[in-house]
């Protein structure tokens, strides 16, 4: 049994010394100190004491003091010992033990004091990594705390994820596997994996804590979160998407949902070997986007929307130029020519907003090939029914709806926002002319997310939209997990934009309209 130097100070019994080896005499149980040790104190039992070497090296003064000392001073003490299993103090700790509220804090406020943060921007993380851990491992020496070496490199990243990163979020945002991050208080979070949520043992100090690492978020893309303010959307530098609401918005403390993207954007192929989406509505998708045609996405939060816009924008061809407009920019498109733009909030006085509508009249005059919207959520729907009626074929967005052709009334209620007092078949005669198809995407019972739906709109019957379903996932039940599990078919209706993609150059295989089955999952 070990006791710090503090317990030595403060006085638990008498000092004798005896041949330089000090005896701390308490009521029942002497105490042995070992001089020149930081924590000398152990224990006298019927056996001998014998401390890790990690902590002490070998000492002669105490091989001569265990030879001489007594069998033990107190026997009832002694048949208690005997009696009691006694632990391997050689092998690992099978989970290792985390290093106190109390003490973490203590131990990283004197560690950041002692660092020179002035010189950070201007050396390597290897170096200030290496710096902080000499300075952890000289306070530990110094430190009453008893830490072990995984504790001091615990310590050593929580440092630098407190002072370089986000804190606990960095534990969150180094594990590949999760897709979203929910955090509902300081205390409460969730993570995705796999398509099922799970509660995270990792927490924050305090909301204020946490409001901390919100503003730290937020600083590094231009936008700010406060009071007046409460909502906030952002990103982090690998293109997360986060949200955050703060009070008096959220009465439980705040509130942040993060959605993750992989590290390399998903292709078809990977698409296809989830299960997503059936290989012959990939071609079919492919041709359409390289004949030029206007996509709509539309779909449920956390559907893939975003997941397959990224996907489909990969068959544009690299020398076309394409003006991207979002709200919080997390496409990732890999051609060569892109331009990006990104919407900006009002400031503290209500000024200087910028909103996606602003930035969809001005990609028009900058001369796109392509105009691609993150979002459709408003007024600038107008604006880009317009481009694609313009000359900016080949333009593609997403919208929230639960169907096709739901999705075409939303289009219809965010062109009604735009102001203008526009008859309802005027509206629905530019979305006929402008939209050519409709993908729907939705996130299934057990987290799996399908391709449920491509519908091509072919025209006008009076004051109706009409269209009609290509492709289609019929689900059929859930397997033995409780995934969702159906079938991919063909309809087999021929799409009337089938001419337009020959006249493209564009030859799709042989019967990939007709009905049949095409995938089973």
């Amino acid at each position: 049994m070990f006791f710090s130097c503090d317990h030595f100070q403060h006085g638990y019994g008498k000092v004798v010394a005896n041949r330089g080896v000090c005896r701390l005499e308490t009521a029942d149980v002497p105490v042995v100190f070992f001089p020149g040790h930081l924590y000398g104190f152990a224990l006298m039992t019927a056996s001998p004491v014998v401390a890790p070497p990690s902590a002490f090296p070998a000492d002669p003064r105490l091989a001569a003091f265990q030879n001489s000392a007594p069998a033990h001073p107190n026997p009832r003490l002694a048949a208690v010992e005997a009696a009691a299993p006694r632990p391997d103090i050689s092998a690992p700790a099978a989970v290792p033990r985390r290093i106190d509220d109390e003490t973490r804090r203590e131990l990283h406020r004197r560690l950041i004091g002692s660092l020179d943060l002035s010189t950070v921007g201007s050396r390597s993380e290897a170096e200030l990594r290496a710096e902080i851990r000499l300075a952890a491992e000289e306070l530990c020496r110094q430190s009453s705390h008893l830490l072990s070496a995984a504790d001091r490199d615990l310590l050593v990243g929580e440092v630098m994820d407190e002072t370089f990163g986000l804190g606990p979020l960095e534990q969150l945002l180094r594990d590949p596997t999760i897709s979203d991050i929910l955090i509902n208080g300081p205390k409460t979070i969730f993570c995705e994996r796999r398509g099922r949520l799970e509660k995270s043992d990792v927490t924050f100090a305090s909301d204020d804590h946490l409001l901390q690492i919100i503003q730290r978020i937020v600083s590094r893309v231009g936008r700010r979160v406060d009071a007046t303010s409460p909502m906030v959307d952002a990103r982090l530098a690998d293109g997360s998407r986060v949200n955050a609401i703060i009070a008096p918005l959220a009465l439980d403390g705040s509130l942040v949902s993060i959605r993750r993207f992989p590290d390399r954007p998903l292709k078809a192929e990977d698409l296809i070997s989830k299960k997503s989406v059936a290989a012959e509505m990939i071609e079919f998708l492919a041709g359409a986007v390289k004949a030029r045609l206007n996509v709509l996405i539309s779909g449920g939060t956390g559907s893939g929307k975003t997941t397959l816009l990224n996907m489909l924008s990969g068959y544009i061809p690299d020398h076309e130029r394409i003006a991207t407009i979002e709200d919080a920019a997390e496409l990732r498109l890999q051609q060569s020519h892109v331009v990006r733009m990104e919407t900006r909030p009002p400031n503290v006085e209500g000024q200087g907003a910028v909103t996606c509508r602003d930035l969809a009249r001005n990609a028009l005059r900058m001369r796109p090939d392509r105009l691609v919207v993150g979002e459709s959520r408003g007024p600038e729907a107008l604006d880009m029914l317009q481009a694609m009626n313009t000359g900016h074929d080949g333009s593609m967005t997403t919208l929230h709806a639960n169907d096709t052709r739901d999705a075409i009334s939303r289009l219809e209620m965010m062109v009604g926002m735009a102001g203008f007092d526009l008859p309802i078949w005027v509206i629905r005669k530019q979305i006929a002319s402008a939209v050519h198809l409709v993908v729907q995407a939705a996130r299934l019972t057990g987290g799996t997310r399908k391709v449920m739906k491509i519908s091509e709109i072919t025209g006008m019957e009076g004051e109706n939209i009409t269209m009609h379903d290509l492709f289609v996932f019929k689900q059929t039940g859930l397997n033995a997990d409780g995934i969702a599990s159906g079938v991919f078919m063909s309809t087999g209706i021929r799409p009337h934009c089938l001419e337009h993609l020959e006249s493209m150059g564009i030859r799709l295989s042989p019967g990939l309209f007709d009905r049949r089955s095409l995938m089973t999952c």
